[in-house]
């Protein structure tokens, strides 16, 4: 979910004292990645995955307070919207039958969540953007109870000095062209988050890796076709994303300032290249600051909480974003993965991971590293033609030149998520189970995207409009994701 945050506003005092402080807590990162231990002899893996609650008619039900109340389980949070809450997986190691039993554990999570949701009229949705909501949802009190929440829209919206402007052309030939008052449009994009801890010598190589894996994984996985009743990008969640959270205005973006949704601009060499970067190119958004003296902790032989820093780092959305974080007193470094939406159902978002996972292992211990074969550009490409044709898309990869995703995952990338996995000791009958679920969609051109917009279509075919059709897709969509069936095995109406 994110540090909290105690207030909403912030006095010019305040952000001249957290800008000092930040660069402060920055040098002292630095020194500890020179001379700090860090945890990383067991390198953990962890999720969190966003939901969406609907009602009976499958609209978003604004009422996450009231669910989470009756849900009872410290794993499942706020987040930005009243229809969005958060499941936080603990992490685990990835060896063995790991992958199973995390199957088992979310699905049983899960299956208790959404029993305990219906008892207050909710059900839970597992997708990468609602194609319910519509902007009538955003005119009522559609915000989160949260401090954090509050500050940091008024901050975006302070930044640009006027309303956001979304204007999104889909490839269907629909276009999404409106201004928003709020952030409300972003809390319509929900995710899955993959962590992956690593030692602070290899962060670099993991990180490009996972740059270079983004288009791949978003061809495979895109899950977000429809936004305000219209048919855009197969994941419009990036673009969207983007441009609801984006701090600058028309002429910022002329100047070439960053955007705050950032895939970034080259490949690093260490992982001090992105909290450097985020320093030097990103004003504060919520200029909290905490009593830490960083320099004093790291002195003493403490390990510094670095909280000004850590929430700066936060508010830069990267699609692959650095974590600084500590665990029993244990600094570590890890990359968080955001490019997946969330869904389509338990055993998909499996079969994500072990494929990214997997793949991302054998890029990063190569002798000559993909990255250094190909521009930065051409993986931002890769990235973009993913999100707006999905598993349509063409990809371009070294020695392969540009080629459907579908077979550049079939004859290179799926061996390697293969062997990748091999490597994390993950046991064949794990690795069957959930590469299965990727081959199954390269063969039969379906992910979560597709069989969304091939299912609104049919029933448009019979002269439903497309409110209602999206309400009826969206009610099998949910029918399937709770069956825990793979996507590509999905009957259309």
């Amino acid at each position: 979910m994110g540090t909290e945050v105690n207030a909403a506003s912030f006095t010019r005092e305040q952000r001249q004292h957290y800008r000092e402080k930040v660069r402060v807590g920055l040098d002292v990162f630095e020194q500890m990645l020179a001379h700090s231990r860090f945890e990383f002899e067991k390198p953990m893996t962890g999720m969190e995955i966003e939901l969406n609650l609907v009602d009976t008619d499958y609209l978003p039900k604004m009422d996450n307070a009231e669910v989470l109340a009756a849900i009872e389980d410290p794993d499942y949070q706020t987040e930005l919207a009243r229809f969005n809450i958060e499941f936080n997986v603990s992490p685990r190691e990835l060896a063995g039958r790991a992958g199973l039993d995390l199957e088992a554990d979310l699905r049983a999570s899960l299956n208790e969540a959404e029993r305990r949701c219906a008892e207050v009229g909710s059900h839970i949705v597992m997708i990468g953007i609602l194609p319910t909501v519509m902007p009538e949802h955003f005119d009522g009190d559609w915000m989160s109870a949260n401090t954090r929440y509050q500050a940091l829209n008024d901050a975006v919206l302070a930044a640009r000095g006027e309303d956001i402007y979304l204007d999104i052309d889909g490839s269907s030939g629909e276009r999404l062209n409106r201004y928003a008052d709020s952030l409300a449009p972003e809390s319509a994009c929900t995710s899955v988050q993959l962590h992956l801890q690593v030692e602070p010598a290899q962060f670099a190589a993991h990180w490009n890796a996972a740059q270079v894996l983004a288009g791949p994984q978003l061809a495979l996985g895109a899950n977000s076709p429809f936004f305000f009743g219209r048919q855009l990008w197969h994941e419009t969640r990036i673009e969207l994303f983007t441009q609801a959270a984006d701090t600058r205005s028309v002429e910022l973006k002329n100047q070439g300032v960053r955007p705050r949704v950032f895939f970034g601009e080259r490949w690093i060499t260490s992982i001090f290249d992105l909290f450097e970067e985020n320093v030097r190119y990103f004003p504060a958004l919520l200029p909290e600051l905490s009593d830490e003296d960083p320099v004093a902790v790291l002195e003493a032989g403490g390990v510094p909480e670095l909280a000004e820093l850590r929430l700066h780092n936060g508010t830069v959305y990267r699609w692959n974003r650095p974590i600084y974080d500590i665990v029993g007193n244990r600094p570590h470094v890890r990359v968080e993965n955001r490019v997946l939406p969330a869904g389509p159902s338990i055993i998909d978002t499996l079969a994500n991971s072990a494929f990214y996972y997997g793949v991302l292992r054998m890029l990063a211990q190569d002798d000559r590293p993909v990255w250094t074969k190909m521009s930065f550009v051409a993986a931002e490409e890769n990235f973009l033609s993913a999100a707006r044709d999905g598993i349509d898309a063409r990809l371009f990869w070294p020695g392969r030149g540009e080629v459907p995703a579908t077979e550049l995952v079939l004859r290179h990338l799926l061996p390697l998520a293969h062997e990748g996995l091999t490597q994390w000791g993950v046991d064949a009958e794990v690795r069957d189970r959930f590469l299965s679920v990727i081959e199954g969609r390269c063969l039969s051109g379906t992910n979560g995207a597709s069989w969304q917009i091939d299912a609104v279509r049919r029933f448009e075919e019979r002269g439903t409009d497309r409110v209602e059709a999206l309400r009826r897709m969206l009610a099998l969509y949910s029918a399937n994701m709770h069956e825990n069936t793979p996507v590509h095995t999905w009957e259309l109406p």
